[in-house]
């Protein structure tokens, strides 16, 4: 048998390649829009990729799953969804619980574990005709010391009232695990650093028995513990989850890997991917979103899926921009710009912040919830600097404002959202509250 895990960096996520060496056949699990990857580690091995499947209708990257089916590939999706989630416009077979996928000599056997959707299914890993399982995909339900959220649908796609049961269907899910093994293998579908949980580790695998020993949520037993537990303190979502979710349920369209041309000015709404410090002292019309890890979940709270973007930096760098949009479904990114001529912004160092009278200053705070939560300054005002262009700032355009996050960067963010409204004084804090603190 042949595996390989693949890593995305931008969005913490993990897909899988698994073939059957003797027929030359392979399946995909959770794929990513850009099926490139895949198809060249597939060649390298000698395997024809004939067929594809996913866990669950993706809230977080756009799926891939509707590409490699028009390759040829055979698919298989969820049948398990209910008439709101059940995917629309493919051309793939429905498979429920009980059900065996067969390439070659693999086997994937279909679990249904709902809890984060509906619709989520896992699957069992038999090679070579054994009857014990190697291991199970479990894509957004079982993590590496976590489990997947229950509140997507809610936060994310509006659907009223479904927090509570599915976390309710994530305690019974879990309890399934109980007639499996612990020495199998847990390939979940992200690592640290995704919003699909709160908690994730950064290993790229564990074991059923060490997650049981381990995680938190295979040590509570009381359902209405675990669904408190569960849903508190969950990372906000991405307004772009919502968008995500419509178009992996209807279908995205096929991939172009296009080029993104030079303009002289910014015409259209536009994301400054420059890194920080060249912003700052050298302002666009943009919103400040530098290109590194972080770039996705960032960008994701401000796009508009019905309007062009330009982007604003190096050639190269804006076409690995423009690219990496792409796996969240934006495929409007219009034209950059690569020269910019504009003012700079104030900032101001922790020391100094401290010597000012709080109780006399304007201070704008952007970091999440949870953040707020754990400690604050009680003269700030609170506001997610996701949700800037959304939400009312409460201070005059003219007035000093003191913007901070954690560390820096996303009060940097931050700045330029506030620029293009129109504040006319802000004073970011080098470094942010850890700073302070």
């Amino acid at each position: 048998m042949y595996f390989k895990q693949f890593f995305n960096e931008q969005l913490a996520q993990y897909s899988y390649l698994v073939g059957c060496q003797k027929t030359g056949e392979a399946i995909i699990i959770d794929p990513l829009r850009d099926i490139t990857p895949y198809i060249k580690a597939a060649e390298q091995e000698g395997l024809r990729i004939t067929h594809v499947t996913e866990t669950h209708i993706h809230a977080d990257f756009a799926s891939g799953i509707r590409e490699v089916i028009n390759m040829g590939a055979q698919g298989f999706v969820s049948g398990h969804g209910g008439k709101d989630w059940t995917y629309q416009d493919i051309k793939a077979s429905i498979i429920h619980e009980g059900d065996v996928i067969k390439v070659g000599n693999v086997k994937l056997e279909v679990l249904h574990t709902p809890g984060h959707t509906p619709e989520s299914i896992s699957f069992l890993l038999y090679d070579n005709g054994m009857n014990v399982p190697m291991g199970l995909f479990t894509g957004d339900f079982i993590f590496v010391g976590d489990v997947g959220r229950p509140d997507l649908l809610e936060e994310a796609a509006g659907i009223k009232n479904t927090t509570e049961t599915g976390a309710k269907q994530m305690f019974q899910s879990l309890k399934k695990m109980d007639k499996l093994p612990g020495f199998i293998q847990i390939w979940p579908g992200h690592g640290a650093g995704s919003a699909c949980g709160k908690s994730l580790g950064a290993v790229p695998m564990t074991t059923l028995g060490y997650e049981r020993a381990n995680s938190w949520a295979f040590q509570i037993n009381e359902e209405q513990v675990f669904i408190n537990t569960l849903t508190s303190e969950q990372p906000e979502p991405p307004y772009y989850f919502a968008e995500m979710k419509r178009i992996n349920r209807d279908g995205v369209a096929l991939m172009h890997h296009n080029i993104v041309t030079p303009l002289d000015e910014i015409k259209e709404r536009a994301i400054d991917i420059r890194p920080k410090e060249v912003y700052a002292e050298n302002l666009s019309d943009g919103i400040n979103i530098p290109y590194n890890k972080k770039f996705l979940s960032f960008a994701g709270w401000y796009l508009d899926y019905q309007k062009p973007l330009q982007l604003v930096g190096d050639y190269e760098t804006v076409q690995k921009a423009a690219h990496d949009l792409k796996m969240i479904g934006f495929d409007n990114v219009t034209t950059y710009v690569d020269t910019v001529n504009g003012k700079s912004y104030k900032t101001i160092d922790p020391e100094s912040f401290k010597q000012l009278d709080r109780d006399k200053i304007n201070i704008l705070d952007v970091r999440t919830n949870k953040e707020w939560n754990e400690s604050h300054f009680k003269e700030a005002v609170h506001i997610h600097f996701g949700k800037l262009l959304k939400k009312s700032v409460p201070f005059n355009k003219n007035e000093k404002i003191y913007v901070h996050c954690q560390s820096g960067v996303r009060s940097a963010i931050a700045m330029s959202i506030l620029e293009q409204q129109g504040f006319t004084n802000l004073i970011n804090i080098n470094d942010g509250y850890q700073a302070i603190k």
